[in-house]
């Protein structure tokens, strides 16, 4: 995942350059930053992006003390110092050499319109838990692998963020163009604030860019930061696919926060093991139930989902430990390792990796790699407009990135299939609801806004243990909607080419380009069942979709049953929820049949026989779903 904060003038440098980049420890103002990394065992930080050549810095080299100062604290070159000598040389007064090392706009000029510059994006790049449990517990070969595959994934992430997405913008926004490149610096981190296993990254993303004139100007960190969360899916989908294909692993799902998206884990890592490395958690939700309460007595009603997120993020500061001393790595893992072992047993974790490797193994066995890009495309598109309603094009791509998660449990998949996934969600299952202006700049295909016509699921309430009921989640309303979706699909594939108009009129949208899937051997992503004969009755197709979603999860491995939150995608499950949707459609259809003989009559009468009803709470409520 992937998240991320502002870098603004004061001594917001000063804290990365005396706390981040020694591991969030504490640094002496006297003591050289080199010297304080190499005393705590931590790797310098090094420059990346394609932006540094126009700095003259090389990807890969090592972040100074002085480089950082300037370019972070002060927003000038990283070589200023040098470059300010020879203005002053040349015969430059002082204010003219220190403005010609300025990039972009001086922050005093920004300062002055009472406006407070952004200096920089801290992007923190980190792994799922499982992955950090395996790298701290793990044999050196385990631990390269995971971070070899980390940094690639950071690689990865970056140069999608420079094709795709960065832009630099100058005039108030009026004029913008696509950046050349990112200037960024990362640093390492091995673990969090309890001395616990925690590898992640900081990524220092500089807000400059050159202009297509070859003069500096900011980023838009707009744009930047509505991609995060399709970065963060692409980061965890990079990093996992090539550990699990190293070292021959898989994934299952595992619900962290019920009705909430789960997450995908390393296969054959213990809940156990999770907790032990996660100490906060038990902390945030202790002081989230406090929070809580105060929010209920202040507003009169529960938090809604976006609320939630800020009163976890509320929650997360306030328990937020100090900091501490930081460690070399070496002296990090044993203590890590004999930690575990008084907790857990020396076997429990010297047979990690033997056990997720035997678990992976046995998933790779029964789910082929393989993807349908039509049910795929249906699930996004029905998921992402049951959530949100409207969305973009970064939101459909996020969700891609996830079904490819979910779907393939680890191993690898073709380039761009996330890409043509989301198009055809967005080609064949939505409408766009952003019109072009005549004399206005035509909107990029990310700035343009799409829903869909799906029936979306009312809520419902699920009975907790111990706890009061709670409304169903958005996640699962659309989980819901995509499997009704699904089993339209698999239903008009199996009927006959007479009948097939006939089933599911509700889901017109969604099946009128069904046929297209016998072509699919012709799409530069045909990786889904090319060698099927006959079609299946959609008991059968029920039957092989759940086999296929059930052989990624540990069931019966080491004792555990099946993940709840895969019990709605059994083959009962999936043909009652076939029967019900059709017996909703078929009174829907018949309730309207009703309704227009009557309005036809009441349309002959005299105007002065006209009665006016007021309508009931109840009444045309199945028709008004359908509008």
């Amino acid at each position: 995942m992937i998240s991320v904060a502002k870098v603004q003038p004061g001594n917001a440098w000063q804290y990365y350059l005396r706390g981040v980049a020694i591991g969030d420890g504490r640094r002496p103002a006297r003591k050289p930053l080199k010297a304080a990394q190499k005393e705590v065992g931590l790797p310098p930080g090094v420059w990346m992006g394609r932006g540094l050549p126009a700095l003259g810095l090389t990807a890969g080299s090592v972040v100074t003390e002085r480089q950082a100062e300037l370019l972070y604290g002060e927003g000038r070159h990283p070589d200023a110092d040098r470059i300010e000598r020879e203005r002053l040389d040349d015969g430059a007064d002082a204010e003219t050499a220190r403005l010609a090392t300025v990039l972009g706009q001086p922050f005093e000029e920004i300062e002055k319109r009472k406006q407070i510059p952004l200096l920089a994006l801290d992007l923190v790049f980190r792994p799922q838990a499982s992955l950090i449990v395996l790298w701290a517990l793990g044999d050196d070969h385990t631990r390269r692998v995971i971070e070899r595959a980390h940094e690639r994934a950071i690689a990865t992430v970056l140069r999608w963020l420079e094709d795709e997405v960065a832009e630099v913008r100058w005039s108030s926004g009026r004029k913008r163009a696509k950046a050349p490149g990112l200037v960024v610096a990362r640093w390492r981190h091995f673990d969090n604030r309890d001395a616990l296993p925690l590898l992640h990254d900081h990524c220092l993303l500089v807000n400059r860019a050159l202009r297509p004139d070859g003069a500096w100007s900011a980023l838009d960190t707009r744009r930047l930061y509505q991609h995060v969360v399709a970065a963060g899916t692409l980061y965890t989908l990079a990093m996992t696919t090539e550990v699990c294909e190293e070292l021959g692993l898989a994934t299952v799902s595992r619900e962290v926060t019920p009705g909430l998206r789960p997450v995908m884990e390393i296969a054959g890592v213990d809940s156990e093991l999770i907790e032990w490395s996660a100490t906060r958690r038990q902390r945030i939700e202790d002081a989230l139930e406090g929070i809580t309460d105060r929010y209920v007595a202040e507003h009169g009603r529960l938090p809604g989902e976006r609320a939630r997120h800020a009163l976890g993020w509320w929650a997360a500061q306030d328990t937020r430990p100090e900091k501490k001393t930081a460690r070399p790595l070496h002296q990090l893992r044993a203590w890590w390792r004999a930690s575990a072992v008084r907790r857990f047993g020396q076997k429990l974790v010297d047979g990690l990796l033997q056990r997720c490797r035997a678990a992976g193994a046995a998933i790779r066995v029964r789910v082929r790699p393989l993807v349908d890009t039509v049910l795929a495309a249906i699930d996004v598109a029905a998921v992402v407009y049951t959530v949100r309603g409207a969305f973009a094009r970064r939101h459909v791509l996020a969700e891609a990135r996830r079904h490819l998660a979910e779907t393939l449990r680890g191993r690898a998949c073709p380039p761009g299939l996330d890409d043509y996934i989301a198009d055809q969600a967005l080609a064949r299952h939505t409408r766009q609801l952003t019109v072009p202006q005549e004399g206005r700049r035509t909107p990029a295909p990310d700035q343009i806004t799409h829903t869909a016509d799906f029936h979306r699921p009312a809520r419902w309430w699920i009975a907790g243990t111990g706890k009061p009921p709670r409304a169903s989640t958005q996640y699962e309303r659309a989980q819901v909607a995509s499997f009704a979706l699904q089993n339209a699909i698999r239903t008009a594939r199996a009927a006959p080419a007479a009948s097939r108009d006939e089933a599911h009129a509700a889901t017109a949208s969604a099946t009128e380009h069904t046929d297209d899937h016998d072509q699919a051997a012709a799409t530069p992503h045909a990786v889904d069942h090319p060698d099927r004969d006959a079609a299946l009755t959609p008991a059968q197709r029920a039957a092989a979709h759940h086999t296929h979603q059930q052989a990624a999860m540990p069931e019966q491995l080491e004792g555990r049953m099946t993940d709840p939150a895969t019990w709605l995608r059994t083959p009962e499950n999936l043909s009652r929820l076939a029967v019900f949707t059709r017996e909703a459609d078929a009174r829907r259809r018949a309730i309207a049949d009703r309704q227009q003989p009557e309005q036809t009559a009441n349309a002959d009468r005299p105007t002065d026989q006209q009665q006016h009803h007021t309508p009931r709470p109840d009444q045309d409520r199945g028709a008004a779903r359908d509008r």
